[in-house]
């Protein structure tokens, strides 16, 4: 190779180089930057704004309202650039059914502070703080989680694991690697060597470290009882991931494959299905009448006995 070729190609090579460091700096920076949005009340609810403080002295706003006594308490913890708005159909619902309802802004979401998106690492703090809010106000409720995507992976980083006795998990990524990948490949066709630089860009601008971003390595440990809901032809969580998560969860666990939807929020996709099967999973875990709902319950092997995790496995296993 003459010297003037060896020239043009190195400098070829190092202008691609470029561009894909720009467009992965780009990207990236779209993914966690904060996604503000102004969340007016409905006027037939009677919400209640709350201001929770979570880690970092992160501001968190969100919407209480209060149910019938003895019938549970839920938490509804949003996706990825988006904001309580959007769990606001399932608020509805289940306050008409009695439950206490709390909705938040995640961090860098909605009307919270916070200056960046981390995917779930620094959102789980938040997580806990709306856990613990609902612990405070209402001690003698049994609690659930419902987490869409990044509130469900939020749901499973907590560290320790969030004291609750139920958990709705919708469309979790297993690991955050797996996550970008299938991102790439469903928007641009391929071009996974975009990924790693993707993950970098997020790591240096974030501070996370991706290697912590894996909700399939905690929810092995949870034994709070799990519903694990996906989507039969999401792209960005392809099924055989969700599979995978659903056997390395630990019991407790129940598996609903919604048939036909892709990344969609599932409770709109299939509201009649959705109530009845969120309805009878929340039903069985925190509408227990009469009973103290101590926060330490699902740190207890077999608090829910041996015959009730048997019988939750047999519902659905994985085909």
């Amino acid at each position: 190779m003459s010297a003037h070729r060896w020239q043009r190609t190195a400098w070829c090579t190092l202008i691609v180089l470029v561009l894909a460091a720009v467009s992965a700096w780009t990207i990236e920076d779209m993914l966690v930057r904060p996604r503000r949005a102004i969340a007016h009340p409905p006027g037939d609810l009677a919400l209640e704004n709350v201001t929770l403080s979570s880690a970092a002295h992160i501001s968190l706003k969100g919407w209480y309202m209060a149910g019938k006594p003895g019938r549970g308490a839920v938490v509804l913890l949003h996706g990825v650039r988006s904001n309580r708005l959007a769990m606001l159909p399932r608020a509805r619902w289940l306050h008409s059914l009695g439950y206490t309802v709390l909705l938040i802004d995640f961090r860098a979401s909605g009307e919270s502070d916070g200056d960046r998106i981390t995917f779930g690492e620094l959102e789980s703090c938040d997580a806990r703080a709306a856990v613990d809010y609902l612990h405070a106000r209402v001690p003698q409720e049994r609690i659930g989680v419902i987490g869409t995507s990044m509130g469900g992976a939020a749901s499973l980083l907590a560290k320790p694991a969030l004291p609750v006795q139920a958990l709705v998990l919708e469309q979790v990524y297993p690991s955050i690697d797996l996550a970008v990948q299938d991102r790439i490949q469903l928007h641009l066709g391929g071009g996974k060597w975009l990924a790693p630089l993707l993950l970098k860009s997020m790591a240096w601008r974030t501070g996370i470290d991706p290697a912590q971003l894996r909700p399939i390595v905690p929810i092995a440990s949870i034994v709070t009882p799990k519903l694990l809901i996906v989507g039969g032809a999401d792209q960005h969580t392809p099924i055989n991931e969700s599979m995978d998560m659903y056997r390395q969860a630990s019991p407790p666990k129940q598996l609903w494959v919604v048939e036909g939807a892709r990344h969609v929020d599932l409770y709109h996709f299939d509201a009649s299905s959705y109530r009845a099967r969120v309805g009878a999973f929340l039903e069985t875990y925190l509408s227990r009448p009469g009973r103290n709902a101590r926060p330490d319950m699902p740190s207890q092997p077999g608090a829910l006995g041996v015959t009730t995790a048997q019988r939750l496995d047999a519902t659905e296993h994985p085909p």
